[in-house]
């Protein structure tokens, strides 16, 4: 999550923009007197307690006392707080008032060495053994957290350490370390109950290998695993990753087992695995006949755990799922191991707007490493796009995009497909689910890019925009059309075109016009003079929500082809849709549905 570096006045806009540089945050500033931040807010107070309850790390601009007062209605258990951190105005001083062991003391260090201050660090812990027991680094888990406070107590009070097992974070400290020492730290990878001012340190070094039939049970899964560790007598804390055959990487009982876990899942190609068919200790001949390896519970384990590590629990198996662990000599981080299954978001941004753009969508292009989309709606997400790497391609590449973005995601990477309006209205996101539903072989995708991960986020469309900025045209029953032949045969059109005119319902016409295609919509005018009236109000919004946008409302029988582009949505009202003017002289379109005429009658809440 961005950092969010909050400022309240104009003279704070460097120094925030030096902080949100250092951290990778977005500024936020008070609306009425800042103006070009990421994030403008009105209400300041509203705005502290909504990024606190968000869990995004706070960095204010600001003096200390303030930022307390301002968050104490929110305050609650220390272990759910965010990192905030306050920066004074002129830069000399950084001081994490919250989260210290939830990341406040290291952004606090990060801005400190960027603005060359002084990071007033203040926790115990810190300063005196140069370590942090409550909130240890990547790679352990601490077992009993709600112990730490009474051990760091002891220590502080003057108690030495026994330390069991082994950690170099630890062991490099300057924590009094004596063979006889009356606190307990333990690294294990055991399951373990603490004993009295113990703290038991789970490190990340085993991972599960599976394999499992294809469709196989999620509960089926999740019981073996759960039972191999169990009768291994190992900690699940101490599980770095799921790992199996890329065969298997679209398997909802492995990312099953996984999110059971809290852990990733990872995956490996069949020659990774062969490679460690004379360490397996159940190698198949089936298996590698089916899949090109002698093993895939194993194979995966010991692939991920690497050539000094071992498997310390041989595969076991149920009807439709097989299970083995490995061991590694240090803590594992699994974004080392095999890769990723891959995913795709395919994601509407709107017309354009970043007011307009959900916090979904917007979610979903921060996790993303890759963008792939029409060069124009990759800029409209501004810094959003910073530090992604982009895939620009110009209009009418739109089966080239598509395929890209599968098959870059099917090589483990999390990339975002981005549509202006809403994915699934005449953009890609149909256009994804048809390469997928196309046979193998040249026209279709590769296996890999057939497993990847597809999430499909809605945006605000085009017609919808238009709509709000003139009232309520659609209102009562409405359809949308698209004017563009290239994809549908013109007689298609005009047919769609009769119907819907014959219905009464009100039409948004998609892509009316383009350089060389002048008359589609035209005719579209004439059949719809022929089924309502000639005053029918017509509303032309174009470039909404960016730079340049008009939204004019004229007569239907007024409407010139000139005055439309491929950037103008067509809104034609029904023989219902009226005009309303407001006391400013401002004019509305709406098309009602009749709760007026009926008395006692509540507006349907659904839409």
């Amino acid at each position: 999550m961005k950092p969010a570096i909050v400022i309240l006045s104009t003279h704070a806009v460097p120094l925030a923009q030096r902080v949100a540089a250092a951290v990778g945050g977005e500024v936020h500033g008070l609306a009425r007197r800042v103006e070009g931040v990421d994030v403008p807010f009105d209400d300041t107070g509203a705005h502290f307690g909504a990024l606190y309850r968000e869990g995004l790390p706070i960095v204010a601009v600001m003096a200390s006392g303030a930022i307390i007062r301002l968050l104490a209605p929110h305050l609650a258990d220390k272990h759910g707080e965010p990192p905030v951190v306050a920066v004074s105005e002129d830069g000399a001083s950084v001081v994490p008032l919250l989260g210290g062991h939830h990341g406040a003391n290291d952004l606090a260090r990060a801005i400190a060495a960027a603005l060359s201050a002084h990071a007033a660090i203040s926790t115990a812990g810190d300063l005196r053994f140069g370590v942090a027991l409550d909130d240890p680094p990547a790679g352990y888990r601490l077992a009993n957290p709600q112990d730490a406070r009474g051990v760091m107590a002891d220590l502080v009070a003057g108690a030495s350490v026994r330390l069991k097992g082994q950690a170099a974070w630890l062991e490099e400290s300057r924590l009094p370390i004596d063979a006889g020492g009356a606190v307990t730290l333990t690294v294990t990878d055991a399951a373990k109950a603490p004993g009295q001012s113990e703290l038991v340190y789970h490190p990340a070094t085993l991972v599960f290998g599976m394999g499992c039939e294809r469709g196989a049970s999620a509960a089926e899964a999740t019981a073996l695993a759960e039972e191999a560790l169990a009768s291994a007598g190992l900690a699940p804390a101490s599980l770095a990753a799921v790992v199996s055959l890329d065969l298997k990487a679209d398997e909802t009982a492995i990312h099953a087992v996984a999110a059971h876990f809290g852990v990733p899942a990872r995956f490996f190609d069949a020659a990774t695995l062969e490679a460690e068919a004379h360490r397996l200790e159940n190698p198949s001949d089936i298996v590698f006949a089916e899949v090109g390896c002698h093993g895939v519970a194993e194979g995966a384990a010991l692939a991920a755990v690497g050539p000094e590590g071992a498997l310390i629990v041989p595969k076991r198996k149920t009807r439709a799922v097989t299970a083995a662990i490995g061991r590694a000599i240090a803590p594992l981080d699994a974004e080392t191991i095999g890769r990723a299954r891959g995913t795709l978001f395919i994601v509407g941004i709107g017309p354009g707007s970043d007011a307009w753009r959900s916090p979904e969508v917007s979610g979903m292009v921060e996790q993303s490493t890759d963008l792939v989309g029409y060069g124009l709606y990759i800029d409209l997400l501004g810094r959003l796009a910073d530090g992604k790497v982009r895939h620009d391609f110009d209009l009418g590449a739109e089966e080239l995009r598509v395929r890209h973005a599968m098959e870059l995601a099917s090589t483990g990477r999390t990339v975002a497909l981005v549509c202006s309006g809403d994915a699934g209205i005449y953009a890609m996101a149909t256009l994804a689910f048809e390469l997928l539903d196309k046979a193998g072989g040249e026209a279709g995708l590769t296996d890999a890019a057939r497993r990847i991960e597809i999430v499909v986020s809605p945006g605000i469309s085009a017609l919808q925009a238009a709509a709000a900025r003139v009232g309520a045209p659609l209102g009562h029953d409405f359809c949308t059309i698209s004017l563009s032949d290239l994809l549908t045969p013109w007689a298609d059109i005009q047919r769609r075109v009769k119907a819907a005119a014959e219905g009464d319902f009100v039409i948004a016409f998609y892509n009316p016009v383009s350089k060389r295609r002048r008359t589609q919509l035209a005719h579209a005018r004439d059949v719809l003079l022929r089924h309502r009236p000639a005053d029918t109000p017509v509303v032309l919004a174009t470039n909404l929500g960016r730079e340049g946008e008009t939204v004019r409302v004229v007569p239907l029988a007024e409407l010139q082809i000139d005055d439309v582009d491929m950037l103008t949505v067509v809104i034609v009202g029904s023989s219902e849709t009226r005009t309303v003017k407001t006391g400013d002289g401002r004019l509305w379109v709406y098309t009602p549905r009749g709760y007026a005429g009926k008395a006692g009658t509540a507006m349907e809440s659904s839409s």
